[in-house]
């Protein structure tokens, strides 16, 4: 069964979250303080968080950072911020989702069926063609069926956003494509969110890949047009 960790301090949300979820099928775990829900993810085995960002003990924010450094499964925040720079921020931290207070919970549902179904195709590629391929860039070497990306013989962690957009400029290098049509091909018309949340995940790959993320030489930011991957 499908094992999700509920990290929010208000008893009542947690509660309605908990309920949808597992009329839904899965398995339900929640933590309520902060400080605990590191240490949680990485003596259980879980599928998917659900991250409150105003947690007592340890902000979500402090919580993505360090998960993202450790391990990698989905990561959908939920808070009542709303603006724009919260947003950025949680994603930037590499979260692959936010929802506002007060959400649907049918909605926050489909969610988390939406991104675990993303995680598996992607991290059961490998295993469904056995032949591995590798683009070569640079320093860097993306492995595209085992979903690893190495710069200079050492393994970087990708979030799985990161990755497949990461791969689709990689495998069509030299061409420009506009921020919605990269956020189309990545996210899909289900996703919540806008084209700005590409602009957040190409400074991530940045910072990871390029030897100066100030002055990108390896995806560069055709201006009025889009990204474009050199090779």
């Amino acid at each position: 069964m499908t094992k999700i960790l509920i990290a929010e301090d208000d008893a009542e949300i947690a509660s309605l979250e908990r309920d949808y979820l597992e009329i839904n099928g899965f398995e339900i775990e929640i933590v309520a303080d902060g400080s605990k829900v590191v240490k949680t993810i990485l003596e259980g085995s879980y599928d998917l968080i659900i991250l409150d960002l105003m947690l007592p003990g340890s902000s979500g924010y402090d919580i993505c950072r360090e998960i993202r450094n450790q391990i990698d499964i989905p990561i959908l925040m939920v808070t009542a911020k709303t603006e724009s720079i919260d947003k950025i921020r949680g994603l930037g931290l590499g979260a692959d989702d936010y929802i506002a207070k007060p959400f649907d919970p049918a909605e926050l549902v489909a969610r988390v069926k939406s991104h675990l179904s993303r995680y598996d195709r992607l991290t059961h590629a490998s295993s469904r063609n056995s032949e591995e391929s590798a683009i070569h860039i640079g320093n860097l070497r993306i492995m595209t069926r085992s979903w690893k990306v190495y710069r200079d013989g050492q393994e970087i962690k990708f979030p799985n956003r990161e990755f497949e957009l990461l791969k689709f400029l990689a495998t069509n290098p030299n061409i420009v494509f506009s921020k919605d049509h990269l956020f189309e091909k990545i996210w899909g018309y289900d996703y919540g969110g806008d084209s700005a949340t590409v602009t957040v995940h190409i400074n991530r790959i940045r910072e990871k890949i390029e030897e100066d993320p100030s002055k990108p030489r390896m995806i560069e930011t055709v201006w009025g047009a889009g990204y474009r991957l050199n090779l």
